[in-house]
């Protein structure tokens, strides 16, 4: 390392450097306090008062001498080097000690200039922080730098990983807190470090901070002996570094030693990897852990009990400052400490020994374009779906994988745009239907390869690992810093991650408000292996919960799709591919299922969101039909129209609408969802006093949810999964959850405003039908032949 001059400065910082360093982080840290405490007297120009601070104490100081310390070193090293650097903070709740280093990096006031570089804006910093009208206490979307909302634990790695995938010239800086280190999220992305390709990927520098404690105790993994830690660490791959103290200038030295150590390690991966001397050897990225106290440099005691270094100082150390004279003395005592008169000019700007620790430019961390991956994003070039059509010349005759025809557009997706498309899959890929995709690229894996795998080496780029918290949270690292992808899993288990999902939602739904934020690629989310066809997995795999999840996300980010067919699919896809800062939920099983719709029909179809089936009713539009059969979600769809053509068979004189939903954003009022359809639209479909039976592949609740508002709404009778499940047949699932043909068929014989004769007999050889079914099922095993082989097909030779 020492052979190189700029390593060597970097190692070894003089003790002018020094200081300009401490300078630095004692002035992030007097900002960080002030953010918490003061809402005026920013400088204490004047005696600290107890008007001066703030009525709700809020936010968290423990963790923030660490978080600045780390970024002041990393700001160094960026000056020096000329690496392209982000910082992800773990233990986001260190909320202001990130928006402090934006501030004295100067991109704070060029992004919000009343926020300005003098007194008052020192005042208007102070006082938004965690303040109505104002920003909140964690390294959110409005803290610039940021892709990383640290107020729910667990996603540091995921995300770091996901920056740096095809990104060769980013590092990323992930400080993981010992808090968030006993997350389940957590302790699964460690494996990240067996996925990153030195030759054509960026690197991650884990930190793990470990400062002892989180919010009412000791954490685990600070208790541990610092060797198990280093094994368990060394374990997963990693070339551990490690830091310990509190005393000063030694932890400006030490960690400047331990940086550099980790950066020449790094450089040292990445130049064999790019130079032609890799083995294709897995290698030993480092990762650096620093011990230091918590709440390091704030008040050693208060009231005579233990604070700095224990749990007491994880939020805010001193309460009751505005009632409690011996308590403001102390806060007095602990800003003046840092020595703002030596930071802060007559105007109230940092000095320029504070100042000039910033990197120039689009290098500093909090300026940097990777955290703002709209800035990088590129369009997808993509080829035209249509090329990838099923060819259908007449509805449900015969069936195909749906899936497996978007395989093929992924597969030349990934062709066409070799660094800025993934697909994220956890073990699943094949199983999915979506394996045409290894045609052009084997699964990504660093670590040892033998001669039974298949698709698999080091510079595959289909990332598999069997954690969806790893896949999507991947994906969001990914899209976050400018590229594209895809997240596809079984149904049930996209619940998993479900709440990656609720947070990626609202850090959308909050960058929408700041006009700085550029848009990102979409997070496009398939699940396939859906509940209706997980009958031989049996009741583990039986949920379509995310669906739900995502109906409760603002309508400006949230996208729902049930594409009934292979056309459908294609179509919504390429939409959703095109499409920046929403969250695309697409549903559609893997297995064989009836093909629907002509490509243009379904483009058509799509593009309108829903839209009536003619060929599948009675309905000849000249007059309100007796019942609308509405559908969204493919199985359902199957069965809704066999229900319209055992109507159309056996009570002629029954006028039966059937309508199918793609866009189940559309049935949501467009005051409510920029998707909406209009209520002359709505009523074109649905009328407005015609009972409607509607069968949908989720949670019935979600359709009422959905048609809130909508004309006479009490009008809608929703069958769809009811949490009732087994190992069982195809078809009995539908029965279970009384969602089969013979159950939609006799809810509209129930619901009808006008019964041709006939209509009680059909009642009772559904009931039948029904008894012969559970009968059939438990002797064959299987579907009866008329319901497994159904076709429309079929249904007009028997006609």
């Amino acid at each position: 390392m020492h052979d190189d001059p700029i390593l060597r400065i970097l190692a070894a910082p003089d003790e002018t450097e020094v200081a300009h360093l401490d300078a630095w982080w004692r002035a992030n840290n007097y900002l960080t306090i002030g953010q918490i405490y003061l809402r005026d007297n920013p400088l204490l120009r004047v005696p600290l008062t107890a008007g001066h601070i703030k009525p709700r104490l809020l936010g968290h100081w423990g963790t923030s001498p660490g978080l600045s310390l780390i970024y002041a070193h990393v700001s160094r090293l960026i000056r020096l080097t000329g690496q392209q650097a982000i910082y992800l903070a773990g233990p986001g709740h260190g909320g202001p000690a990130l928006v402090a280093a934006g501030y004295l990096e100067g991109t704070y006031s060029e992004i919000y200039p009343e926020v300005s570089q003098d007194e008052a804006g020192l005042l208007r910093l102070f006082r938004q922080f965690s303040s109505p009208g104002g920003i909140p206490s964690h390294v959110s979307v409005t803290t610039p730098g940021s892709i990383h909302e640290g107020g729910e634990l667990g996603y540091v790695l995921v995300h770091a990983y996901g920056a740096v995938m095809d990104n060769p010239d980013l590092l990323a800086i992930a400080v993981v807190g010992d808090g968030e280190a006993e997350t389940g999220p957590l302790e699964g992305s460690w494996k990240g470090v067996s996925f990153v390709n030195p030759a054509r990927d960026g690197a991650v520098l884990p930190i793990l901070h470990l400062n002892g404690a989180k919010i009412a105790g000791p954490t685990v993994l600070a208790r541990k002996d610092p060797a198990e830690v280093g094994s368990l660490l060394q374990g997963h791959g990693y070339d551990v570094i490690e830091v310990e103290g509190d005393d000063l200038p030694g932890m400006h030295h030490r960690f400047a030693e331990a940086l550099a150590s980790a950066w020449a390690r790094i450089r040292t991966i990445q130049r064999s990897a790019r130079g032609g001397g890799w083995d294709g050897t897995r290698p030993r990225w480092p990762l650096i852990v620093l011990r230091s106290p918590k709440g390091w440099t704030g008040p050693d005691e208060v009231d005579g009990i233990k604070v700095t270094g224990t749990w007491r100082s994880h939020q805010v150390p001193l309460s009751g400052v505005r009632d409690n004279p011996e308590h403001l003395a102390i806060l007095d005592r602990w800003l003046r400490s840092y020595r703002p008169e030596e930071l802060f000019d007559d105007t109230g700007a940092p000095v320029a020994a504070v100042r000039d620790q910033a990197p120039s430019g689009e290098l500093r961390m909090s300026a940097s374009p990777h955290a703002n991956g709209g800035l990088l994003t590129r369009d997808l070039d993509l080829p035209d779906f249509r090329d990838y059509a099923v060819e259908v010349s007449a509805p449900a005759e015969f069936r195909a994988e749906s899936t497996r025809k978007l395989g093929e557009l992924l597969r030349d997706i990934y062709r066409r745009n070799p660094d800025t498309f993934r697909l994220f899959c956890p073990d699943e890929t094949n199983s999915n239907r979506l394996g045409a995709v290894f045609e052009v690229s084997d699964r990504c894996f660093m670590e040892q390869v033998d001669d039974e795998d298949v698709a698999l080496g080091r510079d595959g780029r289909v990332m598999e690992v069997l954690s969806e918290h790893n896949c999507h949270g991947w994906l969001e690292g990914y899209t976050l810093t400018g590229r594209h992808g895809m997240f596809a899993t079984y149904e049930a288990f996209a619940m998993v991650s479900a709440s990656q999902t609720v947070q990626h939602g609202k850090w959308l739904q909050e960058a929408k408000h700041l006009p700085w934020r550029a848009k990102v690629p979409s997070l496009n989310v398939l699940l396939t292996s859906t509940a209706w066809r997980n009958d031989h997995n049996g009741f583990s795999h039986q949920g379509p919960g995310l669906i739900q999840v995502v109906l409760t996300q603002r309508g400006d980010v949230a996208r729902v799709y049930l594409p009934p067919d292979a056309n459908c699919l294609l179509s919504v896809s390429d939409h959703c591919f095109r499409s920046r800062s929403y969250i695309n939920l697409i549903v559609i099983d893997k297995q064989p299922q009836l093909q629907w719709l002509s490509m243009d029909d379904a483009v058509e179809h799509c593009a309108r969101g829903a839209g009536i089936w003619d060929w599948a009713g009675t309905d000849d539009g000249t007059t309100d039909p007796d019942v609308v059969l509405a559908c969204a979600g493919d199985v359902v769809t199957m069965e809704t129209v066999a229900a319209a053509q055992i109507l159309k068979e056996r009570l002629p004189g029954m006028k039966v609408r059937v309508v199918n939903v793609v866009d189940l954003m559309t049935l949501i009022r467009p005051k409510d969802h920029p998707h909406g359809m209009s209520p002359t639209l709505f009523t074109e479909l649905f009328t407005d006093t015609v009972d409607v039976v509607f069968a949908f592949h989720g949670y019935p609740g979600a359709i009422h949810q959905l048609v809130h508002g909508r004309p006479d709404t009490d009008r809608f009778r929703v069958r769809g999964f009811i949490e009732q499940g087994t190992t069982t047949t195809p078809f009995d699932m539908t029965v279970r959850n009384r969602a089969s043909r013979y159950h939609l068929v006799m809810d509209a014989i129930n619901n009808a405003g006008r019964l041709p004769r006939g209509a009680a007999e059909l009642k009772e050889w559904c009931v039948r039908q029904l008894a012969r079914h559970e009968a059939y099922v438990v002797e064959h095993l299987e579907d009866m032949p008329e319901v497994r082989d159904w076709s429309l097909g079929d249904w007009a030779q028997q006609g």
